[in-house]
């Protein structure tokens, strides 16, 4: 294998052959390609992207680069994944409530990407939270409470797990072929047969337009297809925080919330949209109108929140140990008027800037840090009114306020209200 050539070949726009990309996918793996040779591959895809034929080449090719995992019984194996957005703590209070609606939910998740959060970081600022395990501990978890959120172990997708940090800190994150290829390799590595996707768009997300989300949801689906998975994707809007809280510890208590019917609506909203599909797809409910039933149900009387409780414990966390929070600092509106913009990638940064994401690979993460956002896009406030609090214990603290507050725009015309799910792209 000639990896310098493969990369010229991608790089000026020409496809790949199977045979090509399984070969300079099991050499990363292995440790044959260097990081660098993959960083300039990921850039060539950046720019020149990847069919349909090439992104299922290297689904596939990620996939068999380690161990594939199955699942006993008739339970039908589901799972969600979100692209990625800030406040989306959806996966945190989903996977224990679609647990107690009788399916296996094996929920491999990542960290932290660009200025969105990951799942991992949010669920490790619980007291003793492991999300590291290694299958035969994954194996256990799932088969004791149906469900359970960790990292890919060093042997499920190993091809992903190198690639997926590359991409953080060599800015080829929002690149189609390249999410594709890394969300479905970890689920169906995990084995996973019926999937739900949140693809987000706007100023919080990787995919900045309508059309881009459009595009990516219609190949993750098309991708899933021809790998013989059921899929559904809801294409939602991300030009605003999901929830109130942005950060690591703030988003578990909000998820928290959600499970005890207290959490915001946006989120509870699309955790039973999403969950619904899921248990459509498996079969579990005609519509999701009635899934939505049974799920309410499970929060109304606290099953969800206990399963959530019994996931955590089986990680060896504690969910009811608290969650510190830094010192506040309030971000007030410097003039009246309607809110019409939130630049909402800024407020991830602004975590970021706290610590309470990553720079660079390996930076250690402060789970103290966050933002809770007190206005939505339409809402009208006054001069002097705050518009959010910083919690935050470091000097970072300032540069985080005047983040967080140019992040919003204020105008004295109400903008219209925008669907918080745009759209819905299936293969059933």
């Amino acid at each position: 294998m000639n990896v310098a050539s493969i990369i010229q070949k991608k790089r000026d726009g020409e496809h790949l052959s199977d045979v090509e990309i399984t070969s300079l996918i099991n050499g990363y793996a292995n440790g044959d390609v260097p990081d660098y040779q993959m960083s300039a591959f990921a850039m060539a895809v950046y720019f020149q992207s990847m069919n349909q034929a090439e992104t299922v080449a290297l689904t596939r090719a990620m996939i068999e680069s380690g161990e594939q995992l199955t699942w006993p019984g008739s339970a039908p194996v589901v799972d969600k994944h979100s692209t990625g957005g800030v406040g989306d703590k959806v996966s945190i209070p989903l996977a224990p409530l679609l647990a107690c609606c009788d399916v296996i939910v094996p929920m491999i998740s990542g960290r932290g990407l660009g200025a969105t959060g990951g799942t991992l970081d949010k669920l490790e600022s619980i007291r003793g939270y492991r999300s590291g395990l290694s299958p035969d501990e994954f194996r256990s978890v799932i088969n004791w409470c149906g469900c359970s959120i960790a990292s890919a172990s060093k042997s499920l997708a190993p091809a992903d797990r190198k690639l997926y940090a590359l991409r953080d800190v060599t800015a080829t994150v929002p690149s189609i072929p390249l999410i594709v290829a890394s969300i479905l390799s970890k689920k169906f590595a995990a084995g996973v047969r019926n999937l739900v996707l949140d693809v987000k768009w706007g100023s919080g997300a990787f995919m900045k337009t309508l059309d881009d989300a459009r595009a990516l949801a219609r190949r993750l689906v098309d991708v899933c297809d021809d790998l013989g998975v059921k899929a559904t994707a809801l294409v939602t809007d991300m030009n605003q925080p999901l929830g109130r809280m942005i950060g690591n510890g703030v988003e578990v208590d909000e998820s928290v919330a959600v499970l005890n019917n207290e959490g915001p609506d946006d989120v509870r909203e699309l955790m039973l949209a999403l969950a619904g599909e899921a248990l459509v797809l498996a079969g579990k409910e005609s519509s999701v109108d009635s899934a939505r039933e049974r799920m309410e149900t499970f929060i109304e009387y606290k099953d969800a929140h206990k399963k959530l409780v019994e996931m955590v414990s089986n990680h060896g966390g504690d969910l009811n140990a608290k969650r510190e929070r830094g010192r506040e600092h309030h971000v007030t509106a410097i003039e009246s008027g309607y809110v019409t913009r939130i630049e909402t990638s800024r407020l991830g940064l602004a975590v970021i800037e706290m610590g309470g994401g990553r720079k660079q690979m390996g930076d250690q993460i402060n789970y103290n840090t966050g933002i809770e956002t007190l206005v939505r896009m339409g809402d009208k406030i006054e001069k002097g009114q705050k518009l959010a609090t910083v919690f935050c214990d470091s000097d970072a603290a300032s540069l985080a306020v005047n983040l967080v507050g140019a992040a919003y725009g204020i105008s004295p015309d109400q903008p219209e209200g925008r669907p918080l799910i745009t759209d819905r792209i299936t293969n059933q």
